[in-house]
């Protein structure tokens, strides 16, 4: 009777284990979306932070195809001190929109699809994308982890925190030098 109980305990043990790693290749094989994935990779959590203050997770959880050059935690906090603590504020979520939003571009672009180009992103501005021999870079940053896998994109982690250019001054708009009133 013992010999039949552990064998019955080991069977269904087998089964769990074997169930169970059915199911984490099933996971490792169909990833979650780019914030999903974001979330659980643990080196993006300001970034996920960041993008819930925008409300641009729908938008990134959404159909895509995204690619995404995300920053890591340590290039959050490369930034200048308060930087990010002010970005986060109510008062400046256009700011915050159009930065996380420079780091986006439509189209799912993989690591052996990228060459020395520019780059539409989803906020109109455009990326410079150099490949060399030592690596891509983004802009000033630099792709330090390529094509994670999510179910609407791809994630390429960066070492820096992107910012758009400053807006062009246009013709006409500038203030006139010591011109005096009339």
């Amino acid at each position: 009777m013992k010999t039949r109980t552990l064998f019955a305990f080991a069977a269904i043990m087998t089964a769990t284990a074997v169930c169970g790693s059915l199911v984490s290749a099933q996971n490792l094989t169909s990833p979650g979306n780019i914030v999903a994935v974001a979330s659980e990779s643990g080196d993006f959590t300001i970034l996920v932070t960041a993008l819930k203050a925008a409300g641009l997770v729908e938008t990134l959880q959404g159909k895509g195809p995204f690619t995404v050059f995300a920053p890591t935690d340590e290039a959050f906090k490369k930034l200048p001190e308060g930087t990010l603590q002010d970005l986060l504020k109510p008062e400046n979520i256009d700011k915050l929109t159009k930065i996380l939003t420079y780091h986006v571009v439509p189209g799912k672009v993989m690591a052996s699809d990228v060459k020395t180009m520019e780059a539409k992103t989803v906020n109109g501005q455009t990326l410079n994308i150099t490949a060399g021999t030592d690596g891509v870079k983004i802009n000033n940053a630099n792709v330090i982890k390529t094509d994670i896998p999510a179910s609407n994109g791809v994630i390429h982690a960066v070492d820096t925190v992107i910012l758009p250019p400053a807006p062009e001054k246009k013709p006409g708009m500038e203030k006139p030098k010591d011109h005096p009133a009339h």
